[in-house]
C-alpha cells in the first residue's frame, strides 16, 4: 500500500458494554477504506464516554474501559484508550478528536525526526508504511448522524469541524440512509466528500441496551459478547436493575452544557 494515506479511526462512545458489532465496525470501515485505494488504516482506537455523560444506566468507566481492554485482546490493530474516561468532566467530541489529533502530530513528527536520523546514514526506517501525517476520522455508526438533528445537542461549529476539518467513516445500520440522512443536512452535504458511507451488507443489529436487558433478565447473551467480556459482567455483578436506574432522572451533559450557555 505504498503512497496511500495513512489513517487512524477514532470511535467514541458509552461501549455499555462492548459488543462484537462494535468491534465489526472497524474492520467493516477499514476494508472500505482500503478499497478506495487511496488510504491506509494503521490503528483503530476505541474512547468509552465519561462518567459525567450522565447516560441512563450508564456503569463506572473503569470496568467500561476493562471491559474494551478484554475485548479487543484478540485485535492486532485496535486499542483502548482511557484519556476521555479518565478526564475530571465530560469532553464534548470535537475535544476529544483533538487531542487524538494532537498526539497524531506529535507521534509522527517524532517518527519524522529519527526517520532523518536513518536518511543521514543512508538508510529508511520502514520501507514499507505509508507516508505523510496520519488523518484522524471518527468512525460511526449511521444512527450518530440522526444525533445532529436533536435540538440543542450539537454545536454546529463543532459539527462544521468534525466533519470539515477530521471526517466520518460512517457504516449502515438496517433501519437508516445515511445518504438522505446527509442529504437532509446542509453541513453535512456541504462537506459530504469527507464523510465516508460503508454498507454492511451482513446486518448484525446488535443492540448495547437489548442486551444489558438480556443480562437483568438472566438471559443468555452468549455469541453477542466475546466470552472475557461475559465472564468480567458476570464477576463484577454489572447490569442489574440498579445499575440501569443510574441517571434515569438525569440530563445528558451536552444538554446541560447548551442550558447553561444560554441561561
Amino acid at each position: 500500500m505504498a503512497g496511500r494515506v495513512p489513517i487512524v479511526l477514532l470511535a467514541c462512545g458509552s461501549f455499555n458494554p462492548i459488543t462484537n458489532q462494535h468491534m465489526r465496525l472497524f474492520e467493516l470501515a477499514r476494508d472500505h477504506m482500503h478499497q478506495t485505494g487511496q488510504f491506509e488504516v494503521i490503528e483503530g482506537i476505541v474512547s468509552p464516554v465519561n462518567d459525567e455523560y450522565g447516560k441512563r444506566g450508564l456503569v463506572s468507566a473503569k470496568h467500561r474501559v476493562a471491559m474494551a481492554r478484554l475485548a479487543l485482546q484478540t485485535s492486532d490493530w485496535i486499542r483502548v484508550d482511557s484519556w476521555e474516561s479518565e478526564q475530571q468532566q465530560w469532553s464534548e467530541t470535537v475535544a476529544t478528536l483533538r487531542h487524538h489529533y494532537d498526539r497524531l502530530q506529535n507521534r509522527h513528527q517524532s517518527k519524522e525526526n529519527l526517520n532523518n536520523v536513518y536518511i543521514n546514514k543512508a538508510y529508511t526506517l520502514d520501507n514499507k508504511s505509508p507516508t505523510g501525517t496520519p488523518r484522524l476520522k471518527l468512525l460511526c455508526g449511521a444512527d450518530f448522524l440522526e444525533t445532529f438533528k436533536v435540538p440543542k445537542l450539537w454545536r454546529e461549529d463543532h459539527i462544521v469541524e468534525l466533519v470539515g476539518k477530521f471526517g466520518l467513516v460512517c457504516v449502515s445500520r438496517a433501519h437508516l440512509d445515511p445518504c438522505r440522512l446527509v442529504h437532509e443536512s446542509d453541513v453535512l452535504t456541504r462537506h459530504k466528500h469527507n464523510i465516508f458511507l460503508v454498507r454492511e451488507w451482513i446486518q448484525n443489529e446488535i443492540s448495547a441496551t437489548e442486551i444489558r436487558q438480556a443480562i437483568r433478565r438472566g438471559q443468555s447473551v452468549k455469541y453477542l459478547l466475546p466470552d472475557s467480556v461475559i465472564e468480567y459482567i458476570k464477576g463484577h455483578c454489572l447490569y442489574t436493575v440498579e445499575s440501569e436506574q443510574k441517571n434515569a432522572d438525569g440530563i445528558l451533559q451536552p444538554l446541560k452544557l447548551f442550558k447553561t450557555l444560554n441561561e
